[in-house]
């Protein structure tokens, strides 16, 4: 087993447990409300951090949507700690990712689009810990519009593309396990994006609580990726470096050992038949 499987593993633990976390300290300080608060009004006498007693009056500034969590001091400068190091993650894992199965298969157009939606999720990624939507509602809506769906594109390209290299029993199940989370990942945003357009107070709240779901559903699927990367060698890195040519490499070395003994000379570009 390669050190490298920690890698796709730590980023779902990183960042599912941050965002548990900002949402402790939103909810200590009184920034948003409850995740099981269903009752919310056009307005308060107090605003929520003034409010004291056992039952809140909770507008829909304090729905507990992801975003809203990480908006005021303190817990906003910790979600744009945890949103940086998670597109850094997300990057190296898409870009490895890459690399592997270019090392282990080939290079495909699957491929290269599953590297290029990972690493569009993981700048919108960026834009969305970075401006907070209080103060920056354009910039943050915009990199919510880059993240969202491009993470969504992401898994599915990634399900079709294990499915494509399987080739064990194993390796199905995985694409079995992959398929199912992206259907419901697929869901939960639908349902999100359907219930945040809403009037309805508990229907904006259901809407915050299928963005949990969603987001969550996303980083178990980068943690999938401990299959693969438990396989992973020094090799993968060398792919990298020699700018993704390394099974075309591999290949022209092994002709060139086949036909030695022939004593002729393979004309570059030329294959032997």
């Amino acid at each position: 087993m390669s050190l490298w499987m920690i890698l796709p593993v730590s980023l779902p633990v990183f960042i599912i447990t941050g965002i548990w976390v900002v949402y402790a300290m939103a909810l200590y300080n009184q920034h948003v409300c409850p995740v099981n608060n269903w009752v919310y009004n056009e307005s308060c006498v107090e605003p929520l951090p003034l409010q004291r007693g056992p039952v809140l009056c909770c507008t829909l500034d304090n729905i507990p949507l992801i975003s809203k969590c990480g908006t005021l001091p303190p817990e906003s400068c910790f979600f744009s700690l945890i949103c940086s190091t998670g597109s850094f993650m997300v990057m190296l894992i898409g870009l490895l990712r890459y690399a592997h199965v270019i090392e282990k298969h080939q290079n495909c157009i699957l491929n290269t689009a599953g590297l290029s939606t990972g690493w569009l999720c993981a700048a919108g990624l960026i834009m969305v810990g970075n401006f907070q939507v209080d103060f920056a509602k354009v910039l943050h809506y915009v990199g919510a519009g880059v993240a969202f769906p491009s993470s969504m594109l992401f898994v599915c390209l990634q399900s079709a593309l294990t499915y494509r290299l399987a080739k064990t029993q194993e390796e199905y199940w995985i694409g079995h396990i992959r398929v199912g989370m992206a259907l419901l990942a697929l869901i939960a945003l639908v349902l999100s994006g359907v219930f945040f357009c809403q009037e309805s107070f508990a229907l904006q709240h259901a809407s915050a609580i299928f963005e949990w779901i969603y987001c969550s559903i996303i980083m178990f699927f980068y943690g999938t990726f401990a299959f693969e990367f438990g396989g992973m060698s020094g090799d993968t890195l060398m792919v990298l470096s020699k700018g993704g040519a390394m099974q075309s490499f591999s290949t022209s070395e092994h002709k060139t050992e086949v036909g030695g003994g022939t004593g002729h000379h393979q004309p570059e570009g030329l294959s032997i038949l």
